[in-house]
């Protein structure tokens, strides 16, 4: 199986970088990582909402031309479903059950993620009503698939 992270906007903290290190040298055991970094547009202040949706859009061409024409698409999305780990467990093993072997993974700018690349998403998935920042939110999905793994494994790590 191959799991693609594609993200928007680079990743500056070491402390972050190496937990995202980690958990990809874990999952090496279960499957090849792959971690994309988009640029993302600079939003001038008080942007309007068209100007919002422009630089949305354009983020959103540059997520597309990563995107796999046969991957499964999640995308982190505040409306997406919300999944106890080990729901989300069974959900990856499922995808790999029904014939996909690459799982890609969205997680969009400031802005979140243009309707386009909502819309070619097999699944809108959702941590919550809480704001992260995007780049904790990496390390976070990052360690919940490899907890889907384990869980997957019988693993006591998930205790």
């Amino acid at each position: 199986m191959n799991i693609k992270l594609i993200t928007v906007g680079k990743l500056k903290e070491k402390y972050l970088t190496e937990g995202i290190a980690e958990y990809t040298k874990r999952l090496s055991r279960f499957c090849k990582v792959q971690v994309v970094e988009l640029i993302d547009e600079k939003t001038p202040e008080n942007a309007s909402e068209a100007q919002n949706n422009q630089i949305m859009a354009r983020e959103g061409e540059r997520i597309q031309a990563k995107i796999g024409s046969r991957d499964y698409v999640i995308v982190l999305a505040i409306e997406g479903k919300q999944f106890p780990s080990e729901e989300f467990s069974q959900k990856l093993e499922a995808i790999a059950v029904n014939g996909y072997s690459d799982i890609t993974f969205i997680i969009g700018g400031s802005l979140g993620l243009s309707k386009a690349i909502k819309q070619r998403a097999n699944l809108k998935m959702s941590f919550g009503l809480l704001t992260l920042p995007h780049q904790l939110m990496r390390l976070v999905l990052i360690e919940q698939i490899y907890r889907a793994f384990m869980i997957q494994q019988g693993s006591p790590y998930h205790k």
